[in-house]
């Protein structure tokens, strides 16, 4: 085996733990919260500030990737991890463990922002302009793979004990560094400053806007702390790209954004991410809240979710290399929203047989996961191809930023949704059993952390608690149909952003060392148009 595909695999089972580590959590939160005793908001930290601090930190991973070294810094990710992985799984019972496994996933995060865009920069340098659009279909194809298979493996994992979904990582994270360490070329150190102001503003700004979203359902939207986080965060925002216009050596180049079918391409992984993420999340408590599955069965669900995603994968990079990425971006789109469109009609049917593999829901299921699949590869292959004249680590990084960020917008938009929704349902639906409004707010509070169980109905003669629990199933079903529809809402504008994509097909250029080049490069006039 050559020694840059050697290091292709290597980098393939690096990314894969942070691609699989964006959705696995979810499908294994009711044993985890019921284990370490949780609150609802520390659970639904836990499943966020990965997201968060992964794409809040990936510009500035990028940057350091391209100024000390590309594989020098996939190594120092790899086995940063591989160690909070570790930890993760150590996390204590008591007053420790909501702290210690939200600031374990949150290092989780950072590790994984330094890791992925140093492997772009390993796989686009390691291979000749021949080869190189292949491995890198072949890197976003399978990494992007991994995070449907993610909820798979931790249904079966979680059998066992839910802190095997961390511990796995690390036999991973040992195998890819040391093929990483032996197979990927060295890359030369840039001397050139890293700007660590323009980190610290884009991180606080990201990290403000969704934390805003997130707290909008407990706090209020008009909370004064509500309003002040998202006013702030998106000033931030700004205040990020206008300094980024203004100094030498930015985090990232804005003369990227030049070249339309790149700023269409962040935008259409920013949507559909929305979507992608977050459906792994509402699929899982919807799997074992409204259809009563357990934790393995609900893999089901992603199965069916996968097995559309990977082949319309290879489908969409197939055509994409034949005639670019406009129609895959337009035809995925509106594939996906068909798909959670569907999804969402049939929510509310709880009398399916949710165990059977081929049911009413199997089909929105994997049309669903089609439609992101089909387009989810090319757009951020294209990404890379468009403006790598920014450099690779860069490039990757907002592209990857954006699949992050967007997911955490996702899960705080859909989660404030559902569970001002459920909460309006489920108080309707006690009063009718003599319950009260605090019972119904305990429902929520355990249901939105992801407890299967559906909580501790206080107060409720134990005559009708059959009547309840089904009250519990049948509202969430209902609720969640908004999270579904804002799903299919999302794929809908990736359909709209297909529109305007510009026609045609994008390549690398024959010599790596010859863009990453300097500040105000316009990418557009590096990417070879064909």
């Amino acid at each position: 085996m050559k020694s840059s595909t050697l290091a292709l695999t290597g980098l393939i089972f690096a990314v894969s733990m942070t691609t699989i580590d964006q959705t696995i959590v979810a499908l294994s939160a009711p044993s985890i919260q019921q284990n370490l005793g949780l609150s609802h908001d520390g659970m639904q930290w836990a499943v966020n500030v990965y997201l968060l601090t992964t794409a809040a930190f990936f510009l500035l991973g990028g940057r350091i990737a391209d100024v000390v070294g590309h594989k020098r810094m996939a190594l120092v990710g790899i086995a940063g991890f591989g160690i909070t992985s570790l930890l993760c799984g150590l996390a204590p019972t008591g007053d420790l463990a909501e702290p210690w496994l939200v600031a374990a996933r949150a290092l989780q995060g950072v590790s994984g922002a330094i890791m992925f865009p140093a492997a772009i920069g390993i796989v686009v340098e390691g291979f000749a302009r021949e080869s190189r659009g292949r491995a890198m279909a072949i890197f976003f194809a399978i990494t992007g793979a991994m995070t449907a298979v993610g909820p798979i493996a931790g249904g079966y994992l979680t059998l066992w004990t839910w802190r095997a979904i961390f511990w796995v990582n690390v036999p991973i994270a040992v195998a890819a560094f040391v093929i990483v360490l032996i197979a990927a070329r060295p890359s030369t150190r840039r001397h050139e400053r890293i700007d660590w102001l323009g980190a610290a503003i884009v991180a606080a700004g990201m990290g403000l806007v969704v934390f805003g979203l997130q707290q909008a359902s407990p706090w209020g939207w008009a909370s004064p702390a509500v309003i002040g986080s998202l006013v702030v965060g998106a000033a931030l925002l700004v205040l990020f790209v206008v300094v980024q216009r203004r100094i030498a050596q930015p985090l990232i180049r804005i003369a990227a954004f030049r070249d339309r079918g790149f700023t269409l391409s962040t935008l259409a992984t920013l949507f559909a991410s929305i979507a992608f993420i977050s459906a792994f999340f509402f699929l899982s408590v919807y799997g074992q809240v409204s259809l009563q599955l357990s934790a393995s069965e609900t893999g089901l669900l992603f199965l069916k979710f996968f097995i559309g995603f990977v082949i319309a994968s290879r489908l969409g990079s197939v055509r994409f290399d034949k005639s670019g990425a406009r129609r895959v971006v337009l035809l995925g789109g509106l594939i996906g929203a068909v798909g959670f469109g569907w999804l969402a009609t049939t929510a509310t049917d709880l009398s399916i047989h949710a165990d059977a593999f081929f049911n009413p829901q199997t089909w929105p299921i994997v049309i669903a996961g089609a439609g992101i699949g089909l387009m989810f590869s090319p757009v951020s292959t294209d990404a890379v191809n468009r403006a790598i004249g920014a450099s690779y680590g860069e490039v990757s990084a907002i592209s990857q930023t954006m699949k992050n960020f967007g997911g955490a917008l996702g899960l705080a938009v859909f989660t404030t949704i559902v569970t001002s929704r459920l909460t309006d349902l489920l108080t309707t639906s006690f009063a009718k059993f003599g319950g009260t409004a605090a019972d119904a707010q305990t429902a929520v509070d355990r249901i939105s952390g992801a407890s299967g169980s559906g909580g501790s109905l206080a107060n409720i003669p134990q005559a009708i608690q059959d009547q309840i629990l089904h009250a519990v199933r049948a509202d969430y079903a209902s609720a969640v149909q908004w999270a579904f529809w804002g799903m299919a809402a999302a794929m809908a504008v990736v359909a709209v952003i297909g529109i305007f994509y510009p026609a045609g097909r994008t390549s690398l250029p024959e010599e790596p060392a010859a863009v990453t080049g300097g500040a105000g490069t316009d990418a557009a006039d590096r990417a070879a148009t064909v």
